[in-house]
């Protein structure tokens, strides 16, 4: 879905705003190179928009390595709140018996046009701030334990970043996904 002038223009202001707020996130990058690269990708702003209106406050938190490419991550205090209940991918969801989630954690991602965060990224995004305080969230499980049945998470308690396990047919309200996306 494409989206109107209008919408782009309100989106680009509220994520002018938000990094202008920010800079601590991306001291050494302009805006303007920013919006120009925003402007000349239509599939990025559509995930953008997507992450703004599930609650994601996507912000620049970088440029990833080698590239050129801006870092724009989920920048909400607590795990976006239009992503949360659900378990971690589809294999999961369809495991369960009853109860079944609307979606997963991976299949929204894959929706959305943006990635699970890993658990590097993760704990490069808590260098930045204070993130998931009271919830938690699903991060890029690797194969093997995803072969078990497993599923990682991550939060921040008692000032620490700390990275669980669950069974990944498991939801929960308060845990959702924190996506990534290179523009």
């Amino acid at each position: 879905m494409t989206m109107k002038a209008q919408e782009r223009n309100e989106l680009l202001k509220v994520l002018k705003a938000r990094f202008d707020k920010n800079m601590q996130r991306h001291a050494e990058i302009a805006w303007s190179d920013v919006q120009e690269r925003l402007e000349g990708n239509a599939d990025a702003l559509q995930s953008l928009n997507v992450m703004e209106l599930t609650g994601g406050e996507p912000d620049v938190i970088g440029i990833a390595k080698g590239t050129s490419l801006f870092i724009f991550c989920d920048c909400s205090a607590e795990s976006p709140v239009g992503r949360r209940s659900t378990c971690y991918d589809a294999e999961a969801r369809e495991s369960r018996k009853e109860n079944k989630p609307e979606s997963s954690a991976v299949e929204l991602a894959a929706e959305m046009g943006i990635e699970v965060l890993t658990e590097e990224q993760y704990r490069e995004l808590q260098t930045l701030g204070e993130f998931d305080a009271k919830t938690s969230s699903w991060i890029k499980t690797p194969s093997d334990v995803r072969a078990l049945g497993g599923a990682l998470f991550c939060d921040r308690r008692y000032g620490k970043v700390f990275t669980y396990h669950n069974g990944a047919q498991s939801y929960y309200a308060a845990r959702g996904f924190r996506g990534l996306l290179l523009v």
